[in-house]
């Protein structure tokens, strides 16, 4: 189970949700102590802007160490960089290299970034968005047999077609390279597609990057408290 910590949220979003070095830090091992084994972290500045800066990422990715003492990813979303060869520097910059990074198929560069990242011995989720030419892409990347999983994202946020949804995108996914998949959705989609996941075998995550809330619809207060509604959802579907 792997949580995702912030993602795009801001503090407007809620109190909650962590945005430095040390609200990350803390929320990670609270996280890791109910049962996350890695954290997905989304940098930020001081000012609260995502970044892929060095100097951003390298004391977020110390902390995370630190405290949660489990493998930490980051982002390398084109939101955070928008320029595909400011990009490439911006990772070619980092002097505290991430245990992992998703890089995002469809975004333009996505292969050159995977193969920078993989050269400095960094490994790469490889993020497929349903609704996008992202599964496409992998089908054919010569790199595709040498990331670290494939991060399968379903954008449907609608409870009612989210689990649909995700049967598409990991239809499309094929083989997927014989790499591992972890599935995951967001905000309405969230817990539909985090129990097929428990359903099908497959790694999920789950923190308030995904969704603000619980399964019974109650305000999650805590990426900690996502994780222990997670586990429960993915496991309790072995016996469904």
């Amino acid at each position: 189970m792997q949580v995702c910590l912030n993602g795009s949220r801001a503090a407007a979003d809620g109190a909650q949700v962590p945005l430095t070095p040390d609200e990350l830090a803390r929320s990670a091992a609270e996280a890791v102590a109910a049962g996350a084994t890695e954290a997905h972290v989304h940098p930020r500045t001081p000012c609260g802007r995502e970044s892929l800066s060095a100097r951003v990422v390298g004391p977020v990715v110390e902390a995370l160490r630190a405290r949660a003492g489990v493998p930490v990813g980051v982002t390398t979303g084109a939101w955070a960089e928008a320029d595909p060869a400011e990009r490439l520097e911006r990772v070619r910059s980092w002097s505290v290299l991430p245990d992992f990074a998703s890089v995002n198929w469809h975004e333009e560069g996505a292969e050159e970034l995977a193969g920078l990242l993989l050269a400095r011995g960094v490994g790469v989720e490889a993020g497929v968005w349903s609704g996008t030419g992202g599964a496409a892409r992998f089908a054919v990347s010569p790199l595709g047999p040498r990331v670290l999983r494939v991060l399968a994202e379903v954008t449907d946020t609608d409870p009612a077609t989210a689990e649909a949804s995700a049967h598409a995108l990991l239809a499309e996914l094929g083989t997927a390279h014989g790499r591992p998949v972890l599935l995951h959705g967001e905000d309405g989609g969230a817990w539909p597609v985090l129990r097929l996941a428990g359903r099908l075998g497959l790694a999920t995550r789950i923190g308030l990057e995904d969704t603000l809330f619980l399964p019974d619809g109650e305000r999650a207060l805590s990426n900690a408290r996502l994780v222990a509604a997670g586990l429960a959802e993915h496991g309790g579907q072995w016996d469904q």
